[in-house]
């Protein structure tokens, strides 16, 4: 079996981030994913997941909007808005990647 590819639903990608997160104590920084929005290169969001249901609808904590201020030149922006805790509707979800230091 050693060269042999297993295929793996999306939701089990997200589960393996929500198993990450921990109950009693902060969640270290590695947990974190970076959520890209369908229809919208101008900002992405970076959270930890914290829940989720069958239409990948999103439960982050602790969400940041990051904006890429190569997408529009001449406008002045914030490079980061805190959120808070947010539901992001899984129609708007691109990609989900981990947060690399």
């Amino acid at each position: 079996m050693g060269g042999r590819k297993v295929m793996v639903q999306p939701i089990n990608i997200i589960f393996s981030h929500l198993q990450k997160v921990g109950v009693f104590f902060y969640y270290p920084q590695h947990n974190r994913v970076s959520v890209w929005l369908y229809d919208n290169n101008e900002f992405r969001i970076e959270a930890f997941v914290v829940g989720f249901d069958e239409f990948m609808n999103l439960v982050l904590d602790d969400a940041e909007e990051v904006y890429d201020c190569g997408a529009k030149p001449g406008k002045e922006v914030q490079p980061r808005r805190e959120l808070g805790r947010i539901l992001l509707k899984g129609d708007n979800i691109t990609l989900i990647q981990p947060v690399t230091a």
